[in-house]
C-alpha cells in the first residue's frame, strides 16, 4: 500500500463523505455519515452546520482510523460542497447565529421578485447568474433581516458569512482561515465573475457588509492546515460539487462536458477563458481558479431526472427497484412511439415554463408498462439533448464526447440511447465517484502528486458508448419528443 493519501471531503445535501485516494487516483477507503434535514415551514430547508461539521470530521476520522492511516501520512485534503447553503457565524465563538440555509430552500423568493425589478440584469451581467433564491445572497439578507442584532454585529465586523466549504476550512483550521474557491464564490450571486471581486452594488442592495466575505482563492492552493497528532496537513483544493465533478471527469478542454444523472440532471460545459452568455436560460459560471486564472463553464439543469425512475416505483409501482428499469425497458426495445415528459415540476432549461405539467403520449391499445418504463428512462436522454443544444448554440463548441457519472449512469440501455440520440460518444468511467475526485484532484495537484496530464491517464474509462442509430432515425424520434414537450407546455394557464 502506498504510504502517503490524500483525503477528500464530500460535503452533500443529505450526508458528509470522506474519501481516501492513493497516488494512483484509487480509492483505498470511504466512510459516510448522514445527518438530519430540518423542514421548518413548507418551501423552507435547513441543516444544523454544528451537524455538518461534525459529520464531516467524523468521517475523516472514521476513514483514516478503518485504513489504519495516520494524518501524517496525508499528503493533503481535498473539499467539495454542496453549493449554495449559507452559514453566519460568529467570528469571535465560532458559533452559528441561525441554521445553514439550504439551496433548495424557497424562503427568500420575495425578496427575489423586488431585486428582478431592480437588479435583473445587472446580477446576469456580473454574476453569470438569474435572480433566485437557489443562491446564496438573499439568503444572507434574510439572515441579517430576521435574526435579532445580527444585522448589528455584522456592520461591526464580528460575524462571518460563508458557503459550507468555507464553514469546513474554517473548524478544520480552528478559526484562523476564512476563505473559499472561485468556483463557490461563483454561486453566491454577489460575486463579479469578470473582475473576480465581490460586487459592491449587489452587497450595498442587500445590506450585507464585505467584511462579512471570506476571501477568495485559486481552487488549488493553500486554504491553511489541519492540525492533528503532531501533523499539519494542508487543505490544498476546493470546489463547489458540480465543478468538482468537472474537473473529476477531466473536461479540462473547451468544449468537453459531463452530466451528472442524480435526482435532476447537472450539466456542465468547460468553455476555457472566455465567459460565455447565455442566450438559451443556461448559467455561466467558474468552473475553476488555477495558477492565478479562471476557466468558465455554462451550466444547465434538468428538474426531473432520477426522480422520473422513482415515480415509476413510489407513485406508480411498476418496478420493485430503481435498476429494474432496465430490465423492463429491454423487454420494448424497438417500440419508439411512447414519450414521457415527466415535467412534475415545470420545465428547466431550455424552456422555463413552471406553468408546464407532466404527460404522457403516443399510448395504444397494445402499450404496455415496458413501453412507459423504457419512455421514462429515455425522457433523461432527450432532456440532457435539449441542454446539450443550448450550450452548443451559445458556446459555438461541439461536443466530442459526453462524460457522464451518478447513478443512473451505471443503465447500460440508457447510456446507449443517450449516445444515439446525441449522435455523439458517451464515456463512462470506472470510477464515478467524480466529485469527491475532483476534488483528490485539485488537492493533489498542489501537493505536486499529479499533473493535470496525469489526471487524463489516471482516469480509465469503464465503457465508451458509441451512437449507432442512423440520422434519420434520431431526427425523427426528437422531434416526437419536441412535439410531446410543446403539448405540456403552459398546460396549467
Amino acid at each position: 500500500m502506498p504510504e502517503k493519501y490524500i483525503v477528500a471531503l464530500d460535503q452533500g445535501t443529505t450526508s458528509s463523505r470522506s474519501v481516501l485516494v492513493d497516488d494512483n487516483g484509487k480509492i483505498r477507503g470511504m466512510a459516510q455519515q448522514e445527518f438530519a434535514q430540518i423542514f421548518p415551514r413548507p418551501g423552507w430547508v435547513e441543516h444544523d452546520p454544528i451537524e455538518i461539521w461534525k459529520t464531516q470530521y467524523n468521517t475523516l476520522l472514521r476513514v483514516l482510523r478503518e485504513a489504519k492511516v495516520s494524518p501524517s501520512q496525508v499528503a493533503a485534503i481535498g473539499i467539495t460542497n454542496q453549493r449554495e447553503t449559507t452559514v453566519v457565524w460568529d467570528r469571535k465563538t465560532g458559533k452559528p447565529v441561525y441554521n445553514a440555509i439550504v439551496w433548495q430552500d424557497k424562503r427568500t423568493a420575495d425578496i427575489c421578485e423586488k431585486l428582478k425589478s431592480k437588479m435583473e440584469e445587472h446580477v446576469r451581467d456580473v454574476t453569470g447568474l438569474v435572480i433566485d433564491s437557489y443562491f446564496s445572497a438573499t439568503k444572507i439578507n434574510w439572515i441579517l433581516g430576521q435574526v435579532p442584532g445580527a444585522a448589528d454585529s455584522a456592520k461591526k465586523g464580528a460575524l462571518a458569512f460563508g458557503t459550507i466549504d468555507s464553514w469546513l476550512i474554517w473548524n478544520l483550521t480552528q478559526g484562523k482561515v476564512h476563505a473559499t474557491d472561485y468556483s463557490n464564490a461563483s454561486r453566491t450571486m454577489l460575486y463579479d465573475i469578470g473582475k473576480l471581486k465581490w460586487d459592491t452594488k449587489l452587497l450595498q442592495e442587500l445590506s450585507i457588509p464585505e467584511s462579512m466575505l471570506p476571501k477568495v482563492l485559486s481552487s488549488s492552493g493553500e486554504f491553511g492546515v489541519w492540525e492533528s497528532d503532531g501533523a499539519s496537513v494542508p487543505i490544498a483544493g476546493v470546489a463547489g460539487d458540480q465543478q468538482a465533478a468537472l474537473f473529476g471527469q477531466a473536461c479540462f478542454e473547451a468544449g468537453t462536458a459531463k452530466n451528472t444523472y442524480g435526482t435532476g440532471c447537472f450539466m456542465l460545459m468547460n468553455t476555457g477563458e472566455k465567459m460565455q452568455k447565455s442566450r438559451n436560460g443556461l448559467l455561466t459560471t467558474i468552473a475553476w481558479g488555477l495558477d492565478n486564472k479562471v476557466e468558465y463553464a455554462l451550466e444547465g439543469s434538468v428538474f426531473i431526472a432520477g426522480a422520473a425512475v422513482q415515480w415509476l416505483r413510489d407513485s406508480l409501482h411498476l418496478i420493485d427497484q430503481s435498476k429494474d428499469s432496465e430490465y423492463f425497458a429491454a423487454k420494448a426495445l424497438g417500440s419508439s412511439d411512447v414519450y414521457v415528459v415527466p415535467a412534475f415540476a415545470g420545465l428547466g432549461a431550455p424552456y422555463w415554463d413552471m406553468y408546464a405539467r407532466g404527460a404522457i403520449f403516443g399510448l395504444t391499445r397494445d402499450t404496455g408498462k415496458d413501453h412507459i418504463i423504457k419512455a421514462t428512462l429515455e425522457s433523461l436522454a432527450f432532456q440532457t439533448k435539449d441542454v446539450l443544444l443550448a450550450m452548443e448554440a451559445d458556446s459555438g463548441l461541439k461536443l466530442s464526447s459526453l462524460k457522464v457519472d451518478g447513478g443512473a449512469c451505471a443503465n447500460s440501455m440508457l447510456m446507449q440511447f443517450q449516445a444515439d440520440i446525441l449522435g455523439s460518444e458517451v464515456q463512462r468511467p470506472e470510477v464515478i465517484e467524480s466529485t469527491a475526485m475532483g476534488a483528490a484532484y485539485l488537492a493533489g495537484l498542489h501537493a505536486g502528486w499529479w499533473s493535470k496530464s496525469d489526471i487524463v491517464k489516471t482516469r480509465k474509462i469503464e465503457k465508451t458508448f458509441r451512437p449507432a442509430m442512423n440520422a434519420g432515425d434520431r431526427e425523427r424520434l426528437y422531434a416526437g419528443w419536441k412535439k410531446a414537450v410543446a403539448r405540456t407546455q403552459g398546460w396549467l394557464k
